[in-house]
């Protein structure tokens, strides 16, 4: 079969930046769309006469182009993302993963949805006034929480942003942690500070605590207050009792959003106590304002061991179930 080609690239473009160290992309996207790629200069030939493939092919590589103008590292995660939004989902537009595109003020990278969930998630965010975000490990939940409650926050198009955690020994009591209360709760807290500092500098970051636009507390400390004009981040919402989800959702004031993340097969509340998050799902899912966004392990972004390790646990919970 005599090869045509698919593309010719403008002569301006980095071919080396869109195609990565040794044609890794390539070589990824050969992979993934089940065809051979064969690059003569500016030209692009594609193996195949299946069309889809091919069509596929070129929105693709319009989707790393558009990535690469906007300065944004092209990571195989990635580039797998955009194949799972562009081949997987129903009449997926090849702009939708760009459109939703997190370019923070000040931020040190942009973030990205890395699979459709992740971009539901982002829309029902931009949508609704209460998200819920609930699935296993490693799905971004609290991540793009994260990212799109500081982009409001330094868009100015939310005052600010309130973090808050139940605090609930996953096996440790903090009655045993060196220091006073706020040294012993700033451990527990860490991981949001961790996601922030991925995304800001820590002077940003520092600088918005100082000016109030940021407050990461227990859950304990929400307690008759009500919040208008910002974004309050419930993370690990699982380990709410009923009572303390009910209180966290009647802070919500005027012009705010909620956002409550949870995984709830890692409850660490003492037994017999229910679920806060659990019990919410139950009763909230009928209310149309409200947004409930499940993950499931296909959704996982971290490592990919993180998916069969989950996998693995499901797979003996069932086990044990029967």
């Amino acid at each position: 079969m005599k090869r045509q080609p698919s593309i010719v690239l403008d002569a301006a473009k980095d071919v080396h930046e869109l195609f990565g160290a040794n044609d890794e992309n390539i070589a990824l996207l050969e992979e993934l769309i089940g065809i051979k790629v064969f690059i003569r200069g500016k030209e692009i030939f594609l193996d195949t006469e299946n069309e889809e493939k091919r069509a596929l092919f070129c929105h693709m590589l319009s989707q790393i182009e558009d990535l690469v103008k906007l300065g944004q590292p092209l990571e195989s995660d990635l580039i797998r993302a955009i194949y799972k939004s562009l081949s997987e989902v129903p009449n997926s537009s090849p702009g939708k993963l760009k459109k939703a595109l997190l370019a923070l003020p000040h931020g040190l990278r942009k973030i990205y949805p890395k699979n459709n969930s992740q971009l539901v998630y982002l829309e029902a965010l931009e949508k609704q006034d209460v998200v819920f975000a609930v699935g296993p490990a490693g799905t971004g939940k609290t991540y793009l929480a994260v990212a799109k409650a500081l982009a409001w926050v330094l868009s100015r198009q939310q005052k600010r942003l309130v973090v808050t955690r139940p605090v609930v020994e996953a096996g440790e009591s903090l009655g045993f942690l060196p220091g006073d209360l706020a040294q012993k709760i700033n451990p527990y807290l860490r991981p949001i500070y961790d996601s922030m500092l991925d995304m800001l500098s820590p002077e940003t970051v520092r600088k918005l605590e100082e000016n109030g636009q940021l407050e990461i507390a227990p859950l304990a400390y929400m307690r008759g207050r009500t919040f208008s004009n910002c974004v309050l981040l419930l993370d690990e919402a699982q380990n709410t009792t009923r009572q303390q989800m009910k209180m966290l959702l009647t802070r919500l004031g005027e012009g705010s959003k909620t956002i409550i993340t949870g995984d709830i097969t890692q409850i660490d509340l003492p037994r017999k106590t229910d679920s806060g998050l659990v019990h919410a799902l139950s009763l909230l899912k009928g209310i149309s304002e409200i947004a409930i966004v499940f993950f499931s392990d296909q959704d996982v972004v971290r490592h990919e061991l993180v998916r069969k390790i989950i996998n693995a646990y499901e797979k003996e919970s069932k086990s044990n179930e029967k």
